[in-house]
């Protein structure tokens, strides 16, 4: 689809290192394509045939549930800021399949605590993340794991396996059952900046979109792309000199020269952010109201033919 990003090629960069890093109190971390090096559009095809195969599987109206799975994801995308996403997909669901055919909730549960973790079976963790985000937990860094919010905690819990992480290192993970928003939009980071209480500013960013994960910059926060599944859906593409970026090896690298947390933040909320306390994050880190609606071009659902397929880009520089 049109809206998709693209894998990219980094531009050279003739910028010398960095100064000093900032005094960063916590780090959010993206997962698919930044701790997760895995084919999007593989995973999206398992998934897909997977969860409607063990659905058709059970007796149960198999085309319904596609069209109510499909229906339910468009809706967490464009629902309004506020709702829960799970609550928009749920609601949307719904409309699409009969609700007194099956415990719905139990039978997606139960393809999530099963056939879900086998679509991940054959993915090697990248090395070099594993050992970053080990490194920046023994240095006292608070990790929040800033991934899409479109699944629930189950299939969040397992793709981080495939990474070679546990959810217990990082101290909020988003899923869809406690984000009212979704990347790009301001609102999404402004939750998670609350659910700390951390000003923007005092936060790292890792991820590798230079749209979704970039926007949290608009809130003061730094940021470290890594290229090594680099998508860049900027026109003309996005000038990777201005940012902090390289390879996973780089940015391992990168972390092992980091000090210490100083001044880490006392832990985060793991559950549903209320709106006044995004509101009031999104004020604090003087956010353009306009800015925090949502994205300007909402993206359709996912589907498998749809999805982007990254390959590796060549080794960027530091910035």
């Amino acid at each position: 689809m049109e809206d998709t990003p693209q894998p990219v090629t980094p531009p050279k960069s003739d910028k010398s290192a960095p100064a000093a890093p900032r005094a960063y109190r916590a780090v959010f971390f993206d997962l698919d394509g930044t701790l997760l090096p895995m084919d999007i559009d593989a995973f999206l095809k398992a998934y897909f045939a997977g969860i409607v195969r063990y659905v058709a599987a059970r007796g149960l109206d198999a085309q319904a549930f596609q069209a109510g799975l499909g229906r339910g994801t468009r809706a967490m995308m464009s629902h309004d800021i506020g709702e829960v996403n799970a609550d928009a997909f749920w609601g949307e669901f719904f409309e699409h399949v009969d609700e007194q055919a099956a415990d719905w909730h139990a039978v997606c549960d139960g393809y999530y605590a099963t056939e879900f973790g086998d679509i991940g079976a054959d993915v090697r963790p990248s090395e070099p993340m594993v050992r970053a985000v080990h490194a920046l937990g023994e240095k006292g860094y608070p990790l929040l794991l800033t991934t899409m919010p479109l699944f629930p905690p189950r299939a969040v819990a397992w793709r981080l396996a495939w990474a070679g992480l546990s959810p217990d290192l990082f101290a909020r993970v988003t899923a869809y059952d406690n984000s009212t928003a979704i990347k790009p939009q301001l609102a999404y980071y402004a939750e998670n900046l609350a659910a700390c209480g951390v000003a923007g500013s005092d936060v790292l960013m890792v991820g590798n979109n230079t749209v979704e994960d970039m926007a949290v910059t608009k809130l003061g926060a730094d940021i470290f792309l890594v290229t090594d599944y680099l998508l860049d859906p900027v026109p003309g593409g996005f000038d990777l000199a201005s940012v902090k970026h390289g390879t996973a090896e780089q940015f391992a690298a990168w972390v092992d020269e980091l000090p210490v947390c100083a001044n880490p933040v006392g832990g985060a909320d793991e559950g549903v952010i209320s709106a006044e306390a995004r509101e009031a994050a999104l004020e604090a880190n003087a956010v353009d109201a306009a800015d925090a609606e949502g994205p300007a071009d909402p993206t359709p659902a996912p589907t498998a033919s749809d999805a982007a397929s990254p390959t590796p880009a060549p080794e960027g520089v530091s910035a």
